[in-house]
């Protein structure tokens, strides 16, 4: 049994890192794109009601919600972008990071085991390892260390 299992993790062991790791930036990028495409009208209008949503239902302190609107509505688009295509990982990683803790304390905090412990272990993965092999930050530091040589 011990053998067949041992087979089992050698071939397991073959998946490039580099797939797993685009797997999961894609997977964990799709909640906030169609959060935020959910927000706008055409490629990027942002809807009136946007504004009323923040102000009656996600209700932020600190943050009016003329403000707060615009800046999650760009974020959930860029930052998931740029998370794809791996450009900047770590940084949009961690900015989607912030925009889960914010929606879990302020907007709902019931929704822990359901959403946000989901999207949080996704997001760590690209958090830690960054991009990997295939991402736009790995040919930028190939193209840097070509350079500096």
């Amino acid at each position: 049994m011990l053998k067949l299992y041992s087979r089992f993790e050698a071939l397991l062991d073959r998946i490039p890192n580099a797939l797993v790791l685009l797997f999961v930036r894609i997977t964990a990028a799709q909640p906030f794109w169609f959060s935020g495409r959910s927000k706008v009208e055409g490629w990027f209008t942002m809807r009136p009601e946007v504004v009323d949503l923040f102000r009656y239902e996600y209700d932020l302190p600190l943050v009016s919600p003329e403000i707060a609107a615009p800046m999650a509505t760009v974020a959930e688009h860029v930052l998931p972008i740029l998370l794809v295509l791996g450009l900047f990982t770590r940084f949009s990683a961690a900015g989607l990071l912030i925009m889960t803790a914010v929606i879990q304390l302020l907007v709902y905090p019931d929704a822990w085991w359901t959403v946000h412990s989901l999207w949080t272990a996704l997001l760590l993965v690209p958090l830690a390892m960054g991009g990997g092999a295939i991402s736009l930050d790995s040919l930028l530091m190939k193209n840097n260390r070509s350079e500096a040589a």
